[in-house]
This record gives structure tokens, sequence and C-alpha cells, in this order.
């Protein structure tokens, strides 16, 4: 499958979706990237397309602007410390729900990643708040009817260029901690990954599927590494 694909990317502010987004505007497989959001990403590139919606409730309006994609990678999440239920709901499964009951219509064709978390519940039956919703929110992208569709759950992150968190702590970490990052990575693996790993891997799902649909982190290495030894060839 040599063809380019177009890849719609949500969050691309934070962390993981900018790691995402930058490793699409890298590779020479994706022809178009659109970065959906409320406000601008705050990167230009030839193959940038920004699609400014203010409205995560409802994207019936902009429906025409969501065909053609052939993967969705869905970053966009907040952090559940110091939210109620019904508020982390509303970000976390709502606005998720929202996109996929257009994205499913405009775009069936597409591979559907879901950015989740490590400890999430699919039961939703836990004890836990924000992993009963992020299992929710797991199993409405895995059973939503696209092409096909993975839950991706990072842990740790290295954050490599210039990639920062929007989570105070997280990034209080990655500026004082980023040696112990970095030698964890070279020692372990299979235990941390990099937001390089973590882009490429979801363009090589995007392009050629995997044999699970729970993504950890030994399967975002071998799906990274699968992706850039294709690209070598």
């Amino acid at each position: 499958n040599s063809q380019k694909m177009r890849i719609l990317i949500t969050g691309a502010s934070g962390m993981v979706g900018k790691a995402a987004l930058l490793q699409c505007l890298e590779d020479e497989k994706v022809k178009e990237v659109v970065s959906l959001g409320r406000s601008k990403c705050g990167i230009r590139h030839p193959k940038l397309v920004e699609l400014i919606h203010s409205d995560f409730n409802n994207f019936n309006a902009i429906s025409h602007q969501l065909s053609g994609f052939d993967g969705c990678f869905y970053c966009m999440g907040v952090s559940a410390a110091g939210l109620q239920e019904e508020e982390y709901y509303k970000l976390t499964y709502t606005f998720l729900n929202q996109l996929i009951e257009t994205l499913v219509k405009s775009s069936p064709q597409a591979c559907m990643i879901y950015v989740s978390g490590e400890g999430t519940d699919s039961s939703e039956k836990g004890r836990l708040m924000w992993a009963r919703v992020k299992g929710k929110a797991e199993n409405r992208v895995l059973n939503a009817g696209f092409r096909s569709a993975f839950a991706f759950r990072p842990g740790m992150i290295l954050p490599l260029k210039g990639i920062r968190s929007k989570t105070p702590l997280y990034q209080f970490f990655y500026t004082y901690l980023g040696w112990l990052f970095r030698f964890i990575y070279a020692v372990f693996p299979k235990s941390i990954v990099s937001t390089s790993d973590v882009g490429d891997s979801m363009i090589e799902l995007a392009e050629s599927g995997y044999e699970k649909t729970i993504i950890r982190p030994a399967d975002i290495k071998t799906s990274a590494e699968r992706h850039r030894n294709k690209l070598k060839l």
C-alpha cells in the first residue's frame, strides 16, 4: 500500500498530539495533516491544514471537511485531577463520541486511534472514575465501525524534538528528571517510549494495521520499528 495518507489529528497542542503531528509532517507516507482544534496549533508547514472548530459538542457543520481521511489520531485529553466526574466525562467521552458520530459517516475508511492511558478500565465498572470513563471511550472507538481502530496506552513518554507537556507536573519531571527517562529508555527500551515512537507507531497502524487493538509500550516500539524499517527500503 504505497498510497499517501490524509491524517486528522485532534489535540495537536498537547504532548502526544504534537508528537503525532511532527512525525506525520516529516513522513513521506503522509500527504496531508489536518489539525482539528479550537485554536491554531502554532506550527506552519506546507502539508498542514488547520481546521478551527469551536463547538466540540457538534461536528455536523464541518462534516464535509471530515471526509476522505485515512486516519484519525485522537490525542485530545485532560488530566482528571481536580475535575468532577461530569466535567471529566464531557471532556473525555462526550466530545470524542460527537466526533465519532460525524467522522464514521464521513470517513468510514479511516483508522481511528484513541490515546488512552495505562490503567484504563475496559469493564467500565471499576473504582477509579477516570479509568471507567476512559474505558468507555476506548470501547466506543473500538466498536464504532471504522476500517480499523486502536486504543493507545503509552505509559511513560520520553519527549524529543523540543516537545513539552502541557501538564505542569509532568513537565517538571521531564525538566528535572529527563536524564533518568533517557537512562531508562536506553537500559529498558521496552518500558518507556519516546514521542517519536508514538508518532511512528500511529502512522504504521493507520497504514498497515496491527495484531492487537489495545496498544501498549512494547507494541508501540514494535510498530514504530516496523515503520522505520519500511522507510529505509
